[in-house]
């Protein structure tokens, strides 16, 4: 089953067995980012500079990525370019969601319900097809952690884990310096266009403004 970056990254954060969202705030930035690249890498957005543009395509044919670029095309509101970081702020609240919801609809997690406290609905997602998080992982790990050369997709995934600092999620158990500098190495080559080294370094840096703000 082929899912999307979105999901992907969704899939790594998802407890097998609760269902519920590790390192949320973090994920959410990576997920958003994700969906982004996916349009990118689809044609259907183009990121030039610091600026998010639409691109008159037909419908890609993923609900998922078709959502996110008519959403995208509602808040541009006929202009013809917005900041790249605007969007990404405005869409990482939702953007997990939205994946989540996918991945329920292809029956990789299934959504259960309940009441916390006896009061407070709360919605889990734990795992029901096991096969496409494993492949998934496999995927990684030859590229990470046995120096296969990966693919588009890939790279692209493995770059967003880097810039989320998700590496602990994706690798788990394995020696954290020694991935941030593989990832780094990976994020950092000349497998990608502009246009989604860009709308990378966008989410990098909406992450750390986020984050500063935060502490202060």
């Amino acid at each position: 089953m082929r899912i999307t970056l979105a999901e992907e990254i969704t899939l790594l954060s998802l407890d097998d067995e609760s269902g519920a969202v590790k390192q949320r705030q973090s994920v959410g930035w990576a997920v958003a980012g994700a969906l982004l690249i996916e349009l990118v890498l689809a044609k259907r957005v183009r990121v030039s500079g610091k600026y998010l543009e639409l691109v008159d395509s037909p419908p890609i044919g993923e609900e998922l990525l078709d959502g996110r670029a008519e959403s995208i095309r509602t808040w541009m509101r006929g202009r013809s370019k917005r900041r790249v970081s605007d969007w990404l702020t405005k869409d990482q609240a939702k953007a997990i969601g939205a994946a989540v919801e996918r991945l329920s609809e292809r029956g990789v997690v299934v959504e259960e319900r309940r009441k916390a406290l006896g009061m407070f609905p709360v919605r889990r997602f734990p795992e029901a097809d096991g096969t496409v998080e494993r492949e998934l992982r496999e995927r990684l790990a030859a590229a990470v952690l046995k120096g296969a050369e990966p693919d588009e997709r890939t790279a692209s995934l493995i770059a967003v884990i880097h810039a989320a600092g998700l590496h602990g999620l994706a690798f788990p158990g394995a020696p954290r310096k020694e991935i941030k500098a593989r990832t780094a190495e990976l994020a950092d080559g000349q497998w990608a266009a502009e246009s989604i080294r860009s709308a990378i370094r966008d989410m990098r840096l909406a992450m750390a403004a986020v984050t500063a703000a935060t502490v202060t």
